[in-house]
């Protein structure tokens, strides 16, 4: 019965690990020819797998694109941003707003967001899940984390979700769309520092209650 239960067990990990070696195979398969360039056939070849495999794991590239996203929508729900109450406004703004755009227009990231974009008319339900899962939940703990502070007298926000999303839109100043349109390359430190610090004097300048 115990060597039953390890043989399943070790069935379970190398179960994992193909699925694993599937989706990185197509992730890359995606990236360089998109969604429609993209087949199966290469797919398997590109994960080192047959396409009976494949067909074993996915029942087709709709199947293969979703598992893909859905990967990418719980990697990046996993990100720690430190939305303590208790911490100062424009600390964790700036930290925030950093390691946002960091990840936003992280080297490689930006081939994602593309093809997310590319397919969403195709295929609303994925776009609507990666919106939901990745940027709306993000909009909805910085906004959170704002009410804290109305609450506590810092800030003046009559509407927390527009606050948040404002916040977040001007972090990607002159650095958002000249990534994701491959216009420019990968913004760097600094000037990611200089945006976020602007688009954080903005906010306050904007809600940070005045002194009586």
């Amino acid at each position: 019965m115990v060597a039953a239960h390890h043989s399943a067990l070790g069935f379970v990990d190398e179960d994992s690990t193909k699925r694993r070696q599937i989706l990185e195979g197509a992730s890359k398969v995606f990236m360089a020819l998109g969604f429609d360039g993209a087949s199966m056939g290469e797919i398997a070849r590109a994960a080192g797998v047959s396409k009976g495999t494949l067909y074993v794991y996915f029942a087709d590239k709709n199947r293969l694109f979703e598992a893909i996203v859905e990967e990418e929508t719980l990697e990046q729900g996993r990100l720690a941003f430190n939305f303590d109450p208790e911490r100062d406004v424009a600390t964790t703004l700036l930290e925030f707003g950093r390691a946002y755009i960091e990840l936003l227009c992280r080297p490689g990231g930006g081939s994602a967001i593309r093809t997310v974009m590319a397919i969403a008319e195709r295929m609303p339900d994925v776009g609507r899940r990666y919106y939901e899962r990745v940027l709306e939940h993000t909009i909805r703990r910085l906004a959170g984390y704002i009410a804290a502070h109305v609450d506590a007298g810092d800030l003046a926000v009559e509407d927390c979700q527009l606050a948040a999303s404002q916040f977040m839109m001007a972090c990607q100043a002159s650095l958002f769309l000249p990534f994701i349109f491959q216009a420019a390359p990968p913004p760097s430190a600094e000037r990611i520092a200089q945006v976020v610090e602007s688009a954080t004097r903005m906010f306050l300048a904007a809600y940070r209650v005045k002194p009586a």
